[in-house]
C-alpha cells in the first residue's frame, strides 16, 4: 500500500528552524549548534508525515531528535508539525539517510536509532534499494554510543527475517529484544500513522530492539 496524501502546509508557517537540507547541517557536527542544547541525540529514519517524531520530542524534552526523510513534502509536512507545537528539540532533515550518516554523525554519539516500517521494496531485484543494508546497519553500529539501542518495525516478516540476519553479523548490535504490543489508548495513540493502519486491519506487527556494547 502507497503513501497517503499530505496535508497541504500553512505557507506563512516559518519553518527555517525545524526543516533543513544535508549541506545546512553542521561540519563538523555540532548538536549545540543545531538544537541549542547537548542533550543524548536520537534519530529516526524515514520519519513520513511525524507521527512519532512529533510525540516522542513532546514526552522527552530532555533529548534531542533528528528526523530523516528523503520526500521532501514529508519533510516540509513533519517540519510543520513541529513548528506548531514549537518543539525546539527535534528537526527534520530532508535528505538520503544513507549520506546524512556517512557525511555527518560521528563515531559513539547517538543515544538511539529507529527506523520503523521501512519501505519493503517488494521485488527481488529491488530490494538493494532498502534501506537497512549491510552498509547501513555498520553505520548505525558506529554511530550508537555504547548502550545506545536500535528500534526496528516492520509489517512485513520477510524483510524482518532478513534484517535479523544481517544484524547477527553485526558484532556490536546485541539483541533481538522482543517489543509487546500495547493497547492504543485513543485513535492517534500509535507509534506512526502507519501502525495505526495496520492494527486497524488486524495485521500483524514485527519489533526488535538492538542495543550497542562495547567494541
Amino acid at each position: 500500500m502507497g503513501r497517503r496524501a499530505v496535508p497541504t502546509v500553512d505557507p506563512e508557517l516559518d519553518l527555517s528552524d525545524y526543516l533543513k537540507t544535508l549541506e545546512q547541517l553542521p561540519q563538523p557536527w555540532d548538536s549545540n549548534a543545531l538544537f541549542g542544547t547537548d542533550a543524548p541525540l536520537e534519530v529516526e529514519v524515514g520519519s513520513g508525515k511525524g507521527l512519532f517524531l512529533q510525540n516522542v520530542a513532546s514526552s522527552t524534552p530532555e533529548r534531542n531528535f533528528l528526523g530523516i526523510e528523503v520526500a521532501r513534502k514529508y519533510a516540509r509536512f513533519t517540519a510543520s508539525r513541529l513548528a506548531r507545537l514549537s518543539l525546539s528539540n527535534a528537526v527534520m532533515v530532508s535528505c538520503d539517510g544513507h549520506r546524512l550518516f556517512k557525511e555527518r554523525i560521528p563515531d559513539q554519539s547517538l543515544a538511539g536509532v529507529h527506523v520503523y516500517f521501512p519501505d519493503p521494496w517488494w521485488k527481488r531485484r529491488h530490494r538493494r534499494r532498502r534501506v537497512l543494508t549491510p552498509d547501513f546497519l555498520a553505520e548505525i553500529a558506529r554511530t550508537l554510543l555504547p548502550g545506545g539501542t536500535f528500534h526496528f518495525w516492520t509489517d512485513v516478516e520477510e524483510y524482518f527475517l532478513t534484517t535479523l540476519r544481517l544484524i547477527d553479523a553485526v558484532a556490536s548490535l546485541e539483541g533481538p529484544e522482543a517489543v509487546a504490543e500495547r493497547v492504543a489508548e485513543h485513535d492517534l495513540d500509535y507509534l506512526t500513522h502507519f501502525e495505526r493502519r495496520k492494527r486497524q486491519e488486524s495485521l500483524p506487527i514485527f519489533r526488535a530492539i538492538f542495543t550497542k556494547i562495547a567494541d
